[in-house]
């Protein structure tokens, strides 16, 4: 949440006050309220939120308020308004907190719960939800196929709402765009929510069967081992991504330049992806793909990669070493799959004129040639300290010319598309750090400005005087060289 100065904790303190007047009813004398179910349903939301505070737990347990959303919305469908927002408070109040301000991240987290429960119950007791669950005895069954339907829409409105709350926050604390800041937000969460709602109307329905909370009880075992993988999936991938981040972060060091080139590559490169109708999960590896192409120029000595005059013969032959260095550096990362063919092949050509191997056609495989595309167009567009970068549709005029000989055509007509749709305004931030961003309509091609101060790119061809394509070709005055590989 950032420092919540302001606005921000201005917004946490209308939401705190919003949730308690949300619950107050069930706090009056005579409201009916069902306390022992409050208490149980109370009680164990804490329990499932409460280990991920002792280190005797450490990383072994899911943590967090929402891990156990089935639990909250049991709660919606067996309470009114007003008593299933009080569930959702102790649990929040005592869960763990990554990051800090702890005290206003708790209370924000309790705040948001409670009124988004307090809107689920609302809407599953409008539709008639509570009659669908049955009673406490035999003679009233759960009408389960009409039950659906409001717990359904009870978990749409969940949905809704937290994320409504979500974006509102990131648009207060972190000062986001207010068409930024719900980007994605429900897309996301809308299936997950929709689960756990048939989840929590399972709960439910137990619950209010002849064996009461007992029986409702065995859902949690199930739910808590669902939730510990969950976990575990999203840890993995944060360990993918900070490998990631650290081998991005060790080429910056060693070549300053390649940190803005590398995020370009890889946005690129997913733009030529969509395009193409990559399925998701290929998505991901590719833009892994773009973002480390030039890991091996860790193996390249820095002397030589920071060389502002022509390159010898012999230290050319050692830049043209980095993609072998860095398939060979990213070899045992499992994760990466067809990504490393890229890295070991992104410099190879069509017309079989490329490095390392001299592939050619279909030869070179499918990743390599939608980064070369990704990469001669950054390369293009970029400012250096020698040139201008050119103007998108002139860049994209180059690679089509030599498409067929340099490039694959397929990918520079994705490349072309894509841009056309969708603009190019790619991002300066860390994407290994983040999830693949969504192109936007409707934006008009710009061209980047460069992350850090420009220097002398290495990307080039492999031999004889520079072509047009590799960016060089309208360089004004000298150049620092003419076949700079990279």
């Amino acid at each position: 949440m950032g420092a919540t100065h302001g606005a921000a904790r201005a917004y946490v303190l209308v939401a705190a006050a919003g949730a308690l007047f949300c619950v107050l009813p069930a706090l009056r004398t005579g409201a009916g309220t069902p306390w022992a179910t409050v208490g149980l349903l109370t009680a164990l939301y804490l329990a499932c939120e409460l280990p991920g505070r002792f280190p005797f737990f450490g990383g072994s347990v899911p943590i967090g308020a929402g891990s156990f959303f089935p639990l909250l919305l049991a709660a919606a469908f067996l309470l009114p308004p007003a008593a299933a927002g009080l569930v959702a408070i102790p649990g929040s109040l005592a869960g763990r907190v990554e990051n800090r301000p702890a005290a206003a991240r708790r209370v924000w987290r309790a705040a948001q719960l409670a009124v988004t429960v307090g809107a689920a119950s609302s809407v599953h007791g409008l539709l008639g939800g509570a009659a669908t669950l049955g009673g406490s005895g035999t003679d009233r069954l759960p009408d389960l196929p009409y039950a659906l339907l409001p717990a359904c829409a009870a978990a749409l409105a969940f949905s809704l709402v937290l994320a409504a709350l979500d974006g509102s926050i990131l648009v207060a604390a972190e000062r986001l765009p207010v068409r930024r800041a719900w980007d994605g937000l429900l897309s996301r969460s809308l299936g997950p929510h929709l689960v756990h709602g048939l989840a929590g109307l399972m709960m439910a329905v137990l619950w209010r069967g002849p064996y009461g909370p007992v029986s409702a009880l065995i859902v949690l075992l199930p739910m808590y081992i669902s939730c510990w993988v969950f976990v575990q999936y999203h840890r993995e991938h944060a360990a993918h991504r900070a490998t990631i981040r650290a081998l991005v972060q060790a080429v910056d060091i060693k070549d300053a330049y390649t940190r803005g080139h590398s995020e370009r590559v890889g946005q690129a490169s997913v733009l030529i992806a969509r395009e193409l109708g990559m399925e998701q999960g290929r998505l991901e590896v590719l833009r892994f793909a773009g973002i480390l192409h030039d890991v091996g120029k860790l193996g390249v000595p820095t002397r030589v990669l920071r060389k502002d005059g022509p390159l010898t013969p012999e230290e050319r032959r050692v830049i043209e070493l980095h993609p072998e260095y860095g398939h060979e550096i990213v070899r045992g990362i499992g994760f990466l799959g067809e990504a490393r063919d890229a890295i070991l092949h992104h410099h190879e050509r069509l017309d079989g004129s490329g490095y390392p191997y001299g592939l050619s056609g279909r030869a070179i495989p499918e990743f390599a040639r939608v980064v070369a595309v990704a990469d001669a167009f950054d390369a293009m567009t970029s400012t250096r300290s020698y040139r201008r970068g050119r103007p998108v549709p002139a860049a994209l005029e180059e690679l089509e010319r030599c498409s067929g000989t340099q490039f694959d055509p397929q990918m520079v007509r994705a490349l072309v598309r894509g841009v056309e749709r969708h603009g190019w305004s790619p991002s300066t931030a860390v994407t290994a750090d983040e999830a693949i961003p969504r192109p936007r309509s409707g934006e008009g091609p710009v061209s980047p400005a460069p992350a850090r101060p420009p220097r002398p790119d290495l990307f080039d061809t492999a031999s004889g005087p520079p072509t047009p394509a590799d960016g060089l070709g309208a360089a004004p005055g000298p150049q620092p060289s003419a076949d700079r590989p990279g």
